[in-house]
């Protein structure tokens, strides 16, 4: 069984940095994308960062030149360096991995359990 167990979230005063961390552990055969999402109260869920492989990465425009994704494929862990933050920014944080659990299987996408993120102005 998959899980993805995130870290790193709480309150900053805006202009300040948080760092989010996600790490998948379990029966992982393989993995493809991995990245996050966000979603504020009364809004949508909506992408954050999210990142295929070294060089091919995607950042929602609120974000860009703010927030960086990074992994680390080889221990199945990916992490979001956000800096400058905003009032607006102010959501719960959901990582994501897209995963093969074996040979045989269809890859799936397994989800974190959210983590708070508070930007107070």
């Amino acid at each position: 069984q998959v899980q993805l167990v995130e870290s790193g979230g709480g309150l900053v005063q805006a202009g300040g940095s948080l760092r989010l961390s996600c790490a998948a552990s379990g029966s992982i055969f393989s993995s493809n994308a991995m990245g996050w999402y966000r979603q504020a109260p009364g809004k949508q869920r909506e992408l954050v960062a999210r990142l295929f492989d070294i060089a091919t990465t995607n950042y929602a425009a609120s974000v860009k030149g703010r927030f960086t994704i990074s992994r680390d494929s080889a221990k199945n862990t990916v992490a979001l360096q956000m800096n400058s933050l905003k009032p607006e920014d102010t959501a719960v944080y959901y990582c994501y991995a897209d995963l093969t659990i074996s040979v045989v299987a269809q890859r799936s996408r397994y989800w974190g359990q959210g983590t708070q993120v508070t930007v107070s102005s």
